[in-house]
């Protein structure tokens, strides 16, 4: 799969596949999106609760979506966890 989403550090094929399929094809579909709901989204297509890796995933991928010249410490997923 080619898709620019890839360009989002932390985003791999996978991830990419599953901001496609709840709605979230481009990263400028990103810019505004709220990342608690794209997780929600997320688990509600899977019909399971997944991994919260998951939500910081998209916290770091709406980060790079609305952010010029994204700081590369933000564009560490794990730099996006509950308690940061």
């Amino acid at each position: 799969m080619k898709s620019e989403l890839l360009q989002i550090p932390s985003v791999g094929p996978k991830t990419a596949e599953d901001l496609i399929r709840i709605g979230y094809p481009t990263i400028a579909s990103l810019r505004g999106a709220d990342p608690e709901e794209l997780y929600r989204l997320d688990c509600e297509a899977r019909g399971f609760l997944i991994d919260r890796c998951q939500l910081y995933i998209y916290r770091c991928a709406v980060y790079y979506a609305e952010t010029e010249n994204p700081d590369p410490e933000k564009c560490k997923w794990w730099n996006w966890k509950d308690d940061s």
